[in-house]
């Protein structure tokens, strides 16, 4: 369980035992309704905080993924990267089910639950380990990026039908705010690098300062990683074999230190 991830299962947690213990307390105030967003713009976030208190399998299934993908995406991103995703995720979330499903006339006026940013957290595990496959109930593999496309496609068909009490627009709206922001995070760390390589003054031999952080690289512990990571390590790896330290990108030099400081 990786910091983030273990916040936000323990806030989810103790808020819905709160719901319990005071039943119509939180919801008027915090959950996302259509009509009163214009003056609780805070209902954006928090709203990913509630979930239903007659419905313990709301917030159960929520943590589940939660748990599962989370801690691997929290490792690949950063803590404060993977927060981002989250939040971006679970508000866009929300503002698609406002735009889609709140505002037509009869359409559902309250929201809650945290399947917004639980969405998004998938839509990152998929796009980072797209060919990973993920086992449904534990029997039936099914690559990563099929199951993003199913259950788009699926949450597309139910929004649009009407799906009862369960907001698909916001499952939507969570794909699409973590594609978004994972797009808008590879381009930010582009730039740096582009920068970087104007201003640096030469260094001689420049060998040597790739060849301190292959060192480095290498001394990572690959049975202290998820097996999904222990592939990305492998690869990168090989990948330096191949091409050299200078084909890497920016995302796999971070992805490298990221877990080479942990030696330190």
């Amino acid at each position: 369980m990786t910091p983030w991830v273990l916040r936000l299962v323990i806030a989810n947690g103790v808020i819905y035992m709160l719901q319990l213990a005071f039943s119509n307390l939180f919801e008027p105030l915090l959950a996302l309704y259509g009509p009163n967003v214009w003056y609780r713009p805070w209902a954006l976030v928090t709203y990913m905080f509630l979930h239903a208190p007659n419905d313990f399998g709301h917030i159960f299934w929520n943590m589940l993924g939660l748990f599962f993908f989370g801690p691997i995406l929290e490792s690949r991103l950063g803590g404060p990267n993977f927060l981002r995703l989250y939040l971006i995720s679970g508000m866009v979330g929300g503002l698609c089910w406002l735009v889609f499903s709140a505002m037509p006339v009869g359409g559902v006026g309250l929201l809650l639950g945290a399947s917004g940013g639980v969405f998004g957290v998938q839509l990152g595990f998929a796009y980072f380990w797209p060919r990973q496959p993920i086992h449904i109930w534990g029997i039936i593999p099914i690559e990563a990026r099929w199951l993003v496309l199913i259950m788009t496609v699926v949450s597309l068909w139910m929004g649009v039908r009407g799906g009862g009490n369960v907001a698909h627009f916001a499952h939507l709206g969570g794909f699409l705010g973590g594609f978004l922001f994972l797009r808008w995070l590879e381009s930010r760390q582009q730039a740096p690098l582009r920068e970087w390589q104007k201003k640096a003054r030469p260094v001689a031999p420049r060998s040597e300062p790739a060849a301190k952080a292959v060192e480095r690289w290498s001394r990572i512990r690959r049975d202290e990683m998820h097996e999904v990571n222990r592939g990305e390590l492998d690869r990168i790896l090989d990948k330096i074999s191949a091409t050299g330290v200078a084909s890497l990108s920016t995302s796999e030099r971070e992805f490298l230190d990221r877990f080479s400081a942990r030696l330190q």
